[in-house]
């Protein structure tokens, strides 16, 4: 049985618009604040089931060296072998494994969050997707903010200092927040 030509397909393919995406981290530092930072390189590509949200994937992966944390020198040692090594392990990736409608405009989204070499699965609150919205040069866009919590220990990421005062140089929770916009293929 063949469908009409006006039926609209029940899953489409949507890319990440790395220029207008930002995945961003925060985590303590000597205790007393936190310092963020971003990668600005992040590709992916989300297959939306519009019919049943629940079958919808996403793959994304975010070159390391593309970290920005407002401190050269704390973004080489964030590169080095003490943390992401990032010659040894260049992309932290994430690919989904369950997607679930927590309530109107929230999901959670399960996956395999791989980072430094090491994979363990993470979920994240997801506001969105917005509404399909066409943008000036013609393409139809869309976007979504995402927030988890993890372990940097988990991944491997071990190092730190300890203070004279007590308590560590770097904590060992990190907020990661994702901004992402996509762009229908």
């Amino acid at each position: 049985m063949s469908t009409p030509a006006s039926a609209k397909p029940a899953t489409t393919t949507w890319n990440i618009d790395p220029a207008h995406t930002v995945a961003e981290f925060k985590v303590k530092h000597m205790m007393i604040s936190h310092v963020k930072g971003h990668f600005s390189a992040v590709k992916g590509t989300l297959l939306l089931d519009e019919t049943d949200l629940a079958k919808s994937t996403i793959e994304a992966t975010i070159d390391a060296t593309s970290i920005n944390t407002r401190e050269p020198q704390r973004d080489a040692h964030l590169l080095s072998p003490d943390f992401f090594d990032a010659q040894k392990y260049p992309t932290l990736s994430f690919k989904s494994t369950r997607v679930s409608r927590v309530n109107d405009g929230e999901l959670a989204v399960s996956g395999d969050l791989t980072i430094h070499g090491e994979t363990h699965n993470v979920v994240f609150t997801v506001e969105g997707p917005t509404p399909p919205a066409k943008d000036p040069w013609g393409g139809i866009r869309m976007g979504l903010s995402a927030t988890t919590k993890i372990n940097r220990k988990d991944f491997g990421l071990t190092w730190n200092s300890a203070l004279e005062t007590g308590g560590l140089l770097v904590g060992e929770e990190v907020t990661i927040t994702l901004e992402v916009e996509f762009v229908k293929a």
